[in-house]
């Protein structure tokens, strides 16, 4: 059995991001982070995450987001059964105070 999934509240996560000790990986839909993503953030769709995580490096840390938070807990899930460090930021984008490109 696998550890639970490591959460970070947008504001930590915005720290980390800022420190450069994470990378974030968006799994919302295109269409979803169309309207708005954290700047420094790699879209991979959830429904694409299980054959484009060799672009992914295990020696990395990563937050994942989605809109609520439910996606990026299956995705951080996912990631760490197979060997990722990983943490689910809580609430999404729905909760982000911090900058947003578009």
């Amino acid at each position: 059995m696998f550890s639970s999934i490591s959460k970070l509240s947008p504001q930590e996560a915005e720290q980390q991001i800022q420190r450069e000790t994470v990378k974030v990986i968006d799994v919302r839909s295109r269409e979803e982070v169309r309207q708005g993503k954290i700047p420094q953030a790699v879209n991979i769709p959830l429904d694409e995450l299980a054959e484009r995580m060799e672009e992914l490096d295990t020696s990395e840390q990563y937050v994942m987001v989605c809109r609520s938070g439910n996606r990026s807990a299956k995705a951080a899930k996912y990631l760490q059964k197979n060997g990722y460090d990983v943490k689910n930021m809580t609430g999404g984008m729905m909760k982000w105070q911090g900058d947003i490109e578009a």
